[in-house]
C-alpha cells in the first residue's frame, strides 16, 4: 500500500509541476489564470516570451492536435476524439500500473500517466495544450513542448531502457538454468 502512494505522488507531482508552469505563463500573458476558455480567445499565438540562449526560447503556443499532428483531419471533432482517446489511454496505464506492472515498470508508467493527465487537463480546459519550451539550431526549431511532454518522453525512455535491461537479465538467467 505504501508503494501505491509513492506512484500516486509521482503522478500528482508531474501534474502539479506541469499545471503550475503553464499557469504561470498564462498569468504573465493575461494577468490572471483563466479556468476555462477557448485557447485562441485567451492568448494569440505564437508569442515569443524570452530568448534564453542561442538555442532555447520560451514561447507561448497552443497545440490543438495530438503528437505529430495526429487527428488533424478530424476538424472540429478532433478535440473530443483526443480527450476520449487520451482518457482511455490514461485508464489503461492506470490499471496496468496499479494491478499488473512489474516493479521496474512503475516509475516510468507513473511519469507517463502524470504527463498524459497534465495535457488532458489543458485539452478539457482550453481545447488545446499549452506548449512553451522551444529548442532550435539556427532557424530549425524542434516543435515546442511542455513539462508534461518531457515527463512522457522520459517515462517512455526509462520504460524501454528498463525493459531492455530486464529482458537481457531474464534471458541470461534462462540460459544459465539450461546449462545446468
Amino acid at each position: 500500500m505504501k508503494k501505491i502512494f509513492t506512484y500516486l505522488a509521482i503522478i500528482l507531482g508531474v501534474i502539479v509541476l506541469d499545471q503550475l508552469s503553464k499557469g504561470y505563463l498564462l498569468y504573465l500573458l493575461t494577468g490572471g489564470v483563466p479556468v476555462f476558455g477557448g485557447a485562441w480567445d485567451l492568448v494569440p499565438v505564437p508569442y515569443l516570451m524570452d530568448q534564453v540562449t542561442n538555442f532555447f526560447n520560451v514561447v507561448f503556443t497552443w497545440n490543438p492536435g495530438a503528437s505529430f499532428s495526429l487527428f488533424r483531419g478530424l476538424g472540429e471533432a478532433a478535440p473530443i476524439v483526443i480527450v476520449i482517446f487520451t482518457g482511455a489511454i490514461v485508464g489503461f496505464i492506470g490499471h496496468y500500473l496499479f494491478c499488473r506492472a512489474c516493479p521496474y515498470e512503475r516509475v516510468p508508467l507513473a511519469l507517463i500517466m502524470g504527463g498524459a493527465i497534465g495535457n488532458l487537463i489543458d485539452r478539457v480546459r482550453f481545447g488545446a495544450v499549452i506548449d512553451f519550451l522551444d529548442f532550435h539550431i539556427g532557424g530549425i526549431h524542434w516543435p515546442a513542448f511542455n513539462v508534461a511532454d518531457t515527463c512522457i518522453a522520459v517515462g517512455v525512455g526509462l520504460y524501454i531502457l528498463n525493459w531492455y535491461l530486464n529482458r537481457r537479465r531474464c534471458m541470461a538467467a534462462c540460459q544459465t538454468k539450461g546449462d545446468k
